[in-house]
């Protein structure tokens, strides 16, 4: 059985294109405390079809 942790990271800047939060740091983060990165989702779109954020999705074993 696993367990599931979503992080919404959202994205700032001209057509949204860079995270408000560094990533690299969350995704580092999470590792340290048993977390596997699983997924990365990117939702909705907003205007031309850029997306104004995106979901870090994580896995451990319960």
């Amino acid at each position: 059985m696993y367990e599931y942790k979503f992080v919404k990271v959202e994205l700032k800047g001209i057509l949204q294109s860079k995270p408000e939060e560094n990533y690299h740091d969350i995704v580092h983060a999470h590792a340290r405390e048993g977390w596997k990165l699983f997924q990365i989702f990117a939702p909705g779109t907003h205007g031309f079809g850029t997306v104004t954020y995106f979901e870090l999705i994580f896995e451990r074993a319960v």
